[in-house]
């Protein structure tokens, strides 16, 4: 019973207010991923219109219009889509440099001018070239994004007491896709997917940053940061009084005084020097395929396919069905918040991936079986659903933070960048690949996405450790240990340092 007060005096409003403040740019980052795709009706027509080459065919005597789009205008619908995931490859790279240079709070309030500016380009579109200014506002826009997709989980697995680390960590998501949902939602025709409210639309991907802003200078910024990379002991112990409330601070003080006497014995470690560095290459190497298991799930590939297995099934408006995948991704990434700090990393994705890999079979056979058998798009539809289920219980949410967790403060913000830019590259080779997969392989495409899910859950299984109530030395001793030394005098070395180094030696 004292254990559970003392865990929840560590949770005071201080920190809530500052985990709140920032997953509103994760917020932002899945608005402005959804949002794109309600309107694209609307904005072609708008392209069209601007570039002079706007095309109807009548059909029939009943004077019904299809439009068709001219190929510059595919070329700028294209290039709206996919310059967002270019900005953001090019900037996660700057994660590490941003997040040091003046720390984790300006760091995130400096970039929201970017987002700010995004918004009033798209938001102010219909003024001028629609095509140039949408594109101008997505590449801005993404640039944005793949910085505060660095930053936030790195401010908040740093601010976060050890017994909530995970479940705060996973609140990153949580905001993901409560950002893709609500563009779902209002991006619907009657509210302001159409033809008169579609720059407002686009524009309110700004909206998050202008709170943000607000709120940020309320915020402590990282004790870890201030001590460790500055060495401000006292302005650290402070931030981390207000975040811990009435517990007392002087454990985790210790914690990040031993941690950065160790960061003191090392160089600086930069981008360059991680990827080169045998010390860290088995953390770098989880933490890498940990995102490449989050993107190359197929989960983009079912949010792409889901709109037509609905239609298939005969729902008449298979856009609130993908509402409702929207609302399952909700409410699944809610119940991986609660859990993760439970049942622990390595067994949600464990069972998130496998339970993956076992939905992408059933949706590869219901496929292959449509035709034959009416009852297979229930089946089909069934699996998109569990399928969106698993993968927001652990391979959505847990890659985001645990790339903090393995790493200790010097070479995590290079790790991070890292990490993100390994995401977005993904993210961007699924968008603009899958079409083309799917178009060659047909029903079968999603064998693929079945056996790379399998060797990601082997891979998790054997590679993958338990970072679940650890500190982050407590992680790095773990990576150390699984390390095999060179020659057998090297293993008694390592084993004697790791015996003076232990609490109860």
């Amino acid at each position: 019973m004292e254990r559970i007060f003392q865990i929840n005096s560590e949770l005071s409003g201080t920190l809530a207010l500052a985990v709140f403040t920032a997953v509103l740019g994760s917020l932002q980052y899945g608005y402005s991923l959804g949002v794109i795709n309600a309107p694209q009706k609307v904005i072609e027509r708008h392209y069209s219109r601007a570039l002079g080459v706007l095309q109807e065919n009548v059909i029939g005597a009943s004077n019904v219009t299809e439009e068709v789009p001219h190929s510059s205008v595919v070329m700028y619908w294209s290039l709206s889509v996919a310059i967002f995931s270019v900005g953001g490859m090019l900037s996660s790279f700057l994660v590490g440099f941003v997040g040091d240079l003046r720390g984790r709070v300006k760091g995130m309030l400096a970039v929201n001018v970017l987002a700010i500016g995004a918004g009033l380009l798209m938001g102010l579109s219909s003024l001028g070239k629609p095509h140039i200014m949408v594109i101008s506002g997505r590449a801005l826009m993404g640039f944005y994004c793949g910085l505060s997709s660095g930053l936030v989980p790195m401010y908040v697995g740093e601010i976060a007491p050890v017994a909530y680390r995970g479940a705060l960590g996973a609140l990153h998501q949580l905001a993901i896709v409560t950002g893709i949902l609500i563009s779902q939602i209002v991006g619907l025709d009657f509210l302001l997917g159409n033809d008169t409210w579609w720059p407002v639309l686009l524009g309110l991907s700004g909206a998050p940053a202008v709170l943000q802003s607000l709120l940020l200078p309320l915020c402590p910024e990282s004790p870890r940061y201030l001590y460790i990379k500055l060495g401000k002991e006292e302005e650290a112990r402070k931030c981390l009084k207000r975040f811990r409330g009435e517990c007392d601070p002087s454990k985790e003080m210790a914690e990040m005084k031993k941690e950065k006497e160790e960061a003191m014995k090392e160089e600086k470690v930069s981008i360059m020097t991680l990827l080169g560095s045998s010390t860290y290459r088995h953390q770098l190497f989880v933490a890498l395929m940990m995102h490449l298991s989050q993107q190359f799930s197929g989960i983009n590939a079912i949010f792409y396919y889901s709109t037509s297995i609905f239609y298939d099934a005969g729902v008449t408006e298979p856009v609130y069905a993908t509402i409702g995948v929207g609302a399952i991704n909700t409410i699944f990434t809610m119940v991986s918040v609660m859990l993760v700090d439970r049942a622990g990393r390595r067994t949600l994705t464990l069972v998130g991936l496998s339970g993956m890999c076992c939905c992408m079979v059933a949706m590869s056979i219901s496929l292959v079986y449509l035709t034959s058998y009416a009852w297979m798009s229930y089946v089909s539809v069934t699996a998109i659903f569990l399928f969106v289920s698993f993968f927001e219980i652990g391979p959505g949410p847990i890659p985001w933070f645990i790339v903090a967790e393995l790493f200790s403060q010097g070479p995590r913000p290079a790790a991070i960048a890292l990490a993100g830019c390994c995401n977005w590259t993904s993210n961007f080779i699924i968008g603009m690949g899958f079409p083309y997969v799917q178009a060659v392989c047909q029903s079968y495409v999603f064998i693929i996405f079945a056996v790379l899910l399998f060797g990601f859950a082997v891979f998790t299984y054997c590679r993958v450790p338990e970072t679940k109530g650890k500190t982050f030395e407590e992680i790095a001793a773990e990576f150390q240990r699984r390390r095999r030394p060179a020659h057998p005098m090297a293993a008694v070395s390592t084993e004697l340092e790791q015996l003076r180094s232990a609490s109860d030696a």
